[in-house]
């Protein structure tokens, strides 16, 4: 029976991290189903669900905090379980603005407020390109369910997105 093992892991950026991680899983008889990686500053950090069976599981317990111990690489791995299906409708949201404090705590509070689920969020800060001003970027996927009046929710996200100064687009996710 495959089990599933979500693992995270944060170390100093450097060429070959991601070769020994993957190295380590596949190595023991596991397999990455799902990854994101990216750097972070001057960091490096992985989320990954890994698969294979209980004894790969064990070895790839093994393998990751060994490497964790050699490479100053910050390993945490936890049992996982297969998703749960949900009736619900992928939806992107791309929000922009001038860079301040709580923007990301105001948009999944409004999300949050509506029992709707955030099922990726990616953020960034860049400068504008000819004023230097710092300006914030966020793109989320969010999961809609039929039983939501799109209409009405669309037309209070564009609300607080005016409120807070936001620029937004709120679209169905191409399949």
């Amino acid at each position: 029976m495959e089990k599933l093992l979500a693992v995270t892991a944060i170390g100093p950026d450097r060429a070959g991290l991601i070769r020994d991680l993957s190295g380590a899983i596949t190595g023991a008889g596991g397999n990455i189903q799902e990854s994101r990686m990216i750097a972070l500053g001057s960091e490096f950090a992985v989320l990954m669900l890994v698969a294979g069976n209980w004894h790969a599981i064990g070895k790839i317990r093994e393998g990751l905090t060994a490497l964790a111990s050699a490479a100053d690489v910050t390993v945490t791995l936890r049992d996982a379980e297969e998703r749960r299906r949900q009736d619900t409708a992928p939806y992107l949201v791309d929000v922009v603005s001038l860079d301040r404090e709580g923007i990301v705590l105001g948009l999944s509070g409004f999300f949050a407020s509506r029992d709707l689920e955030i099922a990726e969020l990616n953020t960034r800060r860049y400068n504008a390109p000819h004023t230097g001003a710092p300006m914030f970027s966020a793109q989320l996927t969010v999961g809609i369910g039929a039983d939501m009046h799109m209409a009405a929710l669309r037309e209070e996200f564009l609300a607080y997105c005016d409120a807070e100064n936001l620029d937004a687009i709120f679209e169905p996710a191409q399949r």
